[in-house]
Formats: C-alpha cells, structure tokens, sequence
C-alpha cells in the first residue's frame, strides 16, 4: 500500500493541509488511510480533536525515530494508504520516512525563497534514495496560489523547475480560505457552511483535482481511479 510523505525543511509550507485534504478526500472515495503525524505541534492530531472525523482516518502521533519505521510498517498493514506529515527539520525522522516513501510531496509556496527550500529537500530525498539504492519519486506542489492571476516570480519559478526536470504536480493548491477553516473548525470541506465560507464549491473541486492527480502519480497503471471518478463527477 502507497506511503506518501510530505516533506520540506521550511516551516509553514502547507504540508499539513495538504496531508488532511489528501486523507479527507480518499477517505471520502471509500479508501482508508492512516495520518502519522510526525510534528512536534501536532497540528493534525489538533485538527482531529476539533470535530469527528472520518471513520476512514486513523490518527497518530509518531513518537520518535526510534519507533518511525515500525509505526509505518504497522501503518501500511491497517490501512490502503500511509500519510506521514514530517516537521519543518531535516531530522533523522525526515530522512527514515523519506526512505520509507513511495511518493515524497514537496509542498512550496511561490516565492523564490520558499522555492530554494523546496529545491533542497529535492536534494535530501536524492541522498536518501542513493543510501537506499532505489528510486523515491517526488513530487513538487504548488499551494497557497492564486486561481487567478500567475505572477511574474512564479512563472520564472517554474520555468526553473522545469530546467533542472524538478516534477511538478499539475495541479496546485490554491489560497483558498476553505482550506484554513479546516484547522479552524474541524471536519472535512463538504461539511462546512458555505454561507460562511467563500468559494467553497471550488475549494472542493480543488482538492479533489489534488487527490486524484497524487493517486494517479502512486498507481499510474491504472486507467481510472475511484479518486479520478470522483474528482471528475
């Protein structure tokens, strides 16, 4: 069963929402999931306290480095998917976990200086997958962008990118106020009101797109995922 790690040595990168929104949205296409959360805030384990989640999601905190490996292990016995969502360090954890990966997403928000962080855990999960002698696909994703407007940085950020053959998720997760409301309020985003949230439709829509775009990158020999039907219906 896939393991997918979120990683990136900058703090405030997007790593957690984009943890939950993956685990919400498989969860939601009947797939079941356990969150590792590795943060010493415990931003996930937080967000599970908030409101009842889904029956799908098993929560935990990994406790240390000494017990990461097994925790994923037992993880990937229970559930069809592993999400572990690594603080903002390049700690031993981050490198057991990234050795555990069998797709690493690199959340990086579109500035120059949040790009050369997401570069250099490109980097750390290089040397890993040379200690580990296979490959660790990874991939990069955009969040907090704007759905409208693509600006100058950004296009030159990404012509960058593709340069150095840094892969790139299509699909970007947008500044949506959606997804801040989750650590605010709990849940999952069909359940919130959206007579007080803006733009809810697309915020669904959004993380949707990511979740079948992250499922089709982990089984890319399937044609049609229950994600990909979802996303599409």
């Amino acid at each position: 069963m896939p393991t997918i790690v979120f990683a990136n040595p900058k703090g405030g990168a997007g790593k957690s929402t984009s943890t939950v929104i993956l685990a919400t949205q498989i969860a939601r296409a009947g797939g079941s999931v356990t969150i590792l959360d590795a943060d010493r805030n415990k931003p996930i384990v937080y967000w599970s306290q908030l409101k009842e989640i889904p029956s799908k999601i098993t929560i935990q905190h990994a406790s240390s480095e000494a017990t990461i490996l097994d925790e994923i292990d037992a993880a990937a016995r229970k559930t069809a998917f592993v999400l572990v969502d690594l603080e903002g360090t390049a700690s031993m954890m981050v490198g057991l976990a990234i050795s555990q990966a069998d797709l690493v997403i690199i959340p990086v928000q579109g500035s120059m200086l949040d790009a050369k962080q997401g570069v250099n855990a490109v980097g750390l999960i290089k040397q890993h997958a040379r200690a580990a002698r296979r490959d660790i696909p990874y991939r990069i994703l955009w969040t907090r962008t704007n759905p409208a407007i693509k600006s100058r940085e950004f296009r030159a950020i990404e012509r960058e990118m593709a340069d150095n053959n840094i892969p790139c998720l299509k699909t970007q997760l947008h500044d949506r106020a959606a997804f801040k409301s989750l650590f605010s309020y709990g849940g999952v985003l069909e359940n919130l009101d959206p007579n007080e949230i803006s733009n809810l439709e697309q915020a669904i829509r959004n993380a949707r797109e990511y979740a079948a775009e992250v499922i089709e990158v982990t089984r890319p020999e399937q044609k049609q995922t229950p994600m990909k039907e979802a996303a599409n219906g």
